[in-house]
């Protein structure tokens, strides 16, 4: 099977990844988009989950068959490479309608009812179920399950150990042995870390789709210089040295795509009309727990309830009217004025949406430089006049994670000016414009 892709390319899969990619687990992901309400401000942002997994699942290739060059074609070696592979295919299977925007009415863990073996030990079964979640589930206790007979025939997968390669933890470590290495850790890094082959997608992906810039960086030099790192038995990835100025350049690539389109103002305020309509309507619309049901689920089947729906919010989202931006902040030095505002919003009962979207370079790196993930992103550095050479850690490589590393903020008021009578008007407008 071949998938021509306007970002990677052709795309080749085996006839036993077809059954997965057909099944409607997979097919689902067509009808979920990328980007949520993001085509509202960038219309050509239309893409989906389904285009964005046969991406990653391409890279994943591209980079075991960098990291595994060297080693003998054997049945254990193309079992890990097809395990790990599926486990890029299917990491975001589990994702809600309009992507993360849906989550807060999912149902609680427990109702979710994922076998315990994949839960982590001490998981609250009261807490509210993620798309990562259902992503478990859907592999694991399933009749998704029967999509994978063909590669379990042929390669000897299972479907336990894609789990366990997403959730980043696995009780089978034996599985992830190869000549008495443990490869667990790098394969799962690939799939969820710094440096992972979703975001080497959706980076690429998104700025394509989007029509910017931002999220440009050099793939094919990443890729060349991954390296597996062994420490006490296991392999973790590292990364060249000579690439670590390309890794900067990801890193501010996907911190500038955050900035500039994850959090415009408008998608971002739809966002949170949406969690009004949750929050306003909440019988109208669920997240079932039971994931037969769930297949029901993509971005169609919300939108047709919210066109059906009475509640304000509802018809503001389909109609693409959100309140006026009344107030923006990018610097902490204007959070005061900011609070001003709010508060005699609040004062004189006008209504108002406040939006705040924060994220930093990396979340894996505090100020203090402690790696804060359970694999830290090696690198490999020459040591002069030698063959040999020496391993850090990539925030002893780079000097972004401190110069990063407080969290970015941009905070919003919303209000709609036409609602409010002449006197607040004039008051407000002071307000925003001392």
């Amino acid at each position: 099977m071949e998938i021509r892709d306007p970002v990677h390319g052709s795309i080749h899969l085996l006839k036993e990844e077809e059954k997965i990619i057909k099944d409607n687990f997979f097919q689902r992901l067509r009808n979920i988009k990328q980007l949520g309400f993001s085509e509202y401000v960038f219309p050509g942002a239309t893409h989906t989950r389904f285009l964005h997994s046969i991406g990653v699942f391409h890279i994943a290739e591209k980079a075991f068959e960098r990291l595994f060059k060297n080693k003998q074609v054997t049945s254990e070696l193309l079992r890990l490479k097809e395990t790990f592979k599926l486990g890029c295919l299917l990491h975001d299977i589990g994702h809600a309608p309009l992507s993360h925007s849906t989550e807060t009415v999912m149902p609680t863990l427990g109702e979710l009812n994922i076998p315990k073996e994949f839960l982590a030990e001490g998981d609250n079964p009261s807490r509210q179920a993620s798309h990562e979640d259902y992503t478990i589930k859907s592999i694991v206790d399933s009749s998704f399950s029967d999509a994978f007979k063909d590669v379990e025939k042929r390669f000897g997968v299972k479907k336990g150990a894609i789990a366990d390669l997403i959730r980043g933890s696995t009780r089978d470590e034996a599985y992830f042995i190869l000549d008495g290495k443990n490869y667990f850790p790098i394969l799962h890094q690939l799939i969820s870390s710094e440096l992972d082959c979703d975001r080497m997608d959706y980076l690429l992906r998104d700025s394509y789709f989007c029509g910017v810039s931002y999220g440009n960086y050099d793939l094919d030099w990443i890729l060349d210089n991954l390296n597996c790192c062994e420490t006490d038995g296991k392999i973790y990835l590292g990364l060249s040295e000579r690439a670590v100025v390309t890794f900067d350049d990801f890193l501010l690539s996907r911190y500038h795509m955050f900035l500039m389109v994850y959090f415009h103002y408008r998608p971002v305020c739809l966002e949170q009309l949406l969690y009004r309509y949750f929050k306003t309507s909440p019988n109208e619309y669920t997240i079932p727990a039971d994931i037969e049901e769930y297949q029901m689920h993509d971005d169609h089947f919300l939108l047709k309830h919210l066109r059906n729906s009475s509640n304000q919010y509802a018809n503001k989202i389909i109609k693409n009217e959100i309140p006026q931006k009344i107030f923006e902040s990018f610097n902490p030095s204007q959070l005061n004025k900011l609070e001003e505002i709010q508060i005699f919003l609040k004062e004189n009962n006008i209504d108002f949406i406040r939006c705040s979207s924060s994220g930093r370079l990396s979340k894996y790196y505090t100020s203090d430089k402690v790696p804060t993930q359970r694999y830290p992103l090696k690198v490999f550095r020459k040591l002069h006049s030698s063959t040999s050479s020496s391993l850090v850690d990539i925030n002893e490589a780079t000097d972004l994670f401190a110069k990063f590393s407080k969290s970015h903020a941009v905070n919003r008021l919303h209000c709609d000016l036409e609602n409010l009578d002449s006197h607040e008007k004039i008051k407000l407008l002071d307000m925003i414009n001392q």
